[in-house]
């Protein structure tokens, strides 16, 4: 019933095939899928909680566009990584299942970021399991970048378990979760590192930038994509809009007046800055950023699932108004303006209505790279960096001049000590069909990630807030 391990469109057909079969009586109808080169404009897919939905908005999905193709040299194709079944990017589960089925030589196992070190033997199934362990266990493509040319601090000791001889300053080994390729258009900065930040450019042309970059690196193309070929994708990309749909406890997530679902999703207004609480003069910003399930705040107390709908708009109401005590978070609470202690909420950072990343590029370091790491964060696996500031200049807020970080983040892009492990965050839709969480997969469950919320804000959130917040999250 799901996607996974798709190589190529006729495979995506046959799997198609399988779902739809499942959903609906479809006596022939696997004949018919296979003749074409494109799928309903609208997919489902069986998660862990439900069933996740993909609309493309322009109309059907054309197998033959160069998403689905390999432009490189080693079989690869942007849909290896960004599979429409895990939410446009690809979960543990699956990958495993495609390694079982691949022996480890689908093509998303390559050895240039796919394993833990470029260098690892890769010449035996056992040999591949444990080269691909982190991409087999959290679902991690490992990014290398090395420290700029004049930035203000250096690496002065890697912790690296793999003993990756080119793990180095030049090149930093980054174990990062493949962002999803779905509903773009609420994008303010591309990539975990912004470094795709519209800096003078447009949205347009940053996705350009990324889809050539990873056709050169990740499927190691002998030549960068046509323009046209980069345009289609880039297109392709835009229509696309995800979200979870129906829950298998709330039921269908666009019942009794709510918006669930991806439909809703891509009529959803937006422009950068929309609702921005840190904008200046004249800005209005409102805390209560999402309002999806606001007809299900006040239900029958009789009904079927009316009890769970309520938990879904009560985790949406914390979500907004929940106050949170933000301090030590670099990239906000050391800005111009803002105190060292924010009262806020979870809008504060996901504040794009109805979307949950940021309305403007906003780059910030709550803790999820620090070494050690809180207990609800599972770091196993991952390198550690020391890091130490050059003497006179800005550092993160409550580190001092030397610390350790899992990933140095933006600050390999800009240079600057004060931007060491900051990170974006990610868009919140179609979140209960692609864990692990946070930029590394340290959080294994939305629990987790509320988990760690209640432990780096001191928040002391009831077992039902908790429960209420995840009943929220995976509704999206």
């Amino acid at each position: 019933m799901f996607i996974h391990g798709i190589r190529e469109k006729t495979r995506l057909r046959r799997r198609a095939v399988l779902l739809l079969c499942g959903l609906v009586a479809c006596l022939g109808m696997s004949a018919m899928v296979a003749a074409t080169t494109n799928l309903p404009a609208t997919l489902v897919f069986l998660d862990a909680t439900g069933v996740l939905s993909d609309f493309h908005s322009t109309g059907p999905t054309d197998l033959d566009n160069p998403f689905f193709q390999s432009l490189g040299t080693n079989g690869r194709s942007c849909v290896s990584c960004h599979q429409p079944s895990d939410a446009w990017t690809v979960t543990p589960a699956h990958i495993q299942m495609r390694f079982f089925t691949s022996q480890g030589l689908d093509p998303i196992f390559r050895p240039v970021d796919g394993a833990v070190c470029p260098s690892a033997d890769v010449s035996t199934v056992a040999a591949r399991r444990q080269a691909y362990s982190m991409l087999l266990k959290k679902g991690l493509i490992r990014v290398s970048i090395g420290v700029p040319a004049g930035a203000h601090f250096s690496v002065s000791q890697i912790d690296d378990p793999y003993n990756c001889p080119e793990n180095t300053p030049a090149g930093l080994a980054l174990f990062r979760r493949p962002l999803p390729s779905t509903n773009l258009p609420f994008l303010t900065t591309v990539m975990w590192d912004g470094r795709e930040s519209f800096a003078g450019q447009t949205l347009q042309f940053d996705l350009a930038d990324q889809a050539k970059g990873a056709t050169l690196g990740h499927a190691q193309a002998a030549q960068a994509p046509t323009d046209q070929q980069v345009a289609d994708i880039v297109s392709f990309e835009l229509a696309n809009f995800t979200a979870q749909a129906h829950d298998q406890e709330a039921g269908n997530l666009s019942a009794r007046g709510a918006q669930g679902g991806p439909v809703s999703l891509s009529q959803q207004p937006f422009f950068v800055g929309i609702n921005d609480p840190l904008g200046g003069p004249g800005t209005t910003f409102n805390p209560a950023a999402f309002n999806l399930f606001d007809a299900w705040a006040h239900l029958p107390d009789h009904g079927d699932r009316n009890e769970d709908r309520e938990a879904v708009a009560r985790g949406q109401a914390l979500f907004n108004n929940f106050p949170i005590p933000i301090s030590g978070v670099t990239g906000l609470n050391d800005l111009p303006g803002v105190p060292a202690t924010l009262m806020g909420t979870c809008t504060t950072c996901h504040n794009t209505p109805n979307v949950g990343d940021h309305s403007t590029a906003l780059a910030i370091n709550i803790g999820v790279t620090d070494y050690p790491a809180l207990p609800a964060l599972d770091i196993s696996g991952l390198p550690v960096y020391t890091i130490q500031c050059d003497a006179g200049v800005n550092t993160p807020i409550g580190k001092g001049s030397t610390f350790q970080v899992t990933d140095p983040g933006r600050a390999l892009i800009t240079g600057k000590c004060a931007d060491v492990g900051k990170t974006k965050g990610p868009i919140l839709r179609g979140l209960a069909a692609r864990a692990p969480y946070f930029h590394n997969g340290s959080a294994a469950t939305l629990q987790d990630v509320v988990e760690f919320y209640d432990q780096r804000f001191n928040l002391h959130l009831t077992d039902r807030q908790k429960s209420d917040l995840v009943a929220f999250l995976r509704s999206l």
